[in-house]
């Protein structure tokens, strides 16, 4: 799997198979992310490595990590420090974010109340604007 960030600057390829897949509703995902949920995709941080450029990182809680491209902003990465092996991806990193669907909710308990109620909104093919 590759991918990097919404200007290029950094990009990654992440081998191995992936180990879980999910979406975070914590109100730290959501901030990093300035978005009600944070998909993403668990991998083996050994098969895991930057092809181009390096993220900035950030400490957003204790033992956690996060990257982001310093140029454009878009999360890469969360990492735990009691957990070497393993690293998560932001799914919609990915050049192919179809490739690993999520299976799971985590943090529900922190989900914006009106997220869950979405699927009744107007939808536009493109922009609103016509």
């Amino acid at each position: 799997m590759e991918g990097g960030c919404l200007c290029r600057a950094v990009r990654y390829i992440a081998e191995g198979e992936p180990t879980s897949s999910g979406i975070c509703h914590c109100e730290t995902c959501r901030r990093a992310a300035s978005a009600p949920r944070l998909p993403f995709i668990g991998v083996p941080s050994a098969g895991f490595r930057y092809t181009r450029g390096a993220p900035v990182e950030y400490s957003s809680s204790p033992g956690v990590i996060r990257s982001f491209c310093g140029r454009c902003g878009s999360p890469l990465t969360y990492r735990r420090n009691d957990a070497p092996g393993e690293l998560d991806i932001m799914t919609v990193s990915l050049d192919n974010p179809r490739l690993v669907p999520p299976s799971f909710h985590v943090w529900t308990d922190d989900a914006l109340d009106w997220d869950w109620n979405t699927e009744t909104l107007t939808r536009y093919p493109r922009s609103r604007n016509g």
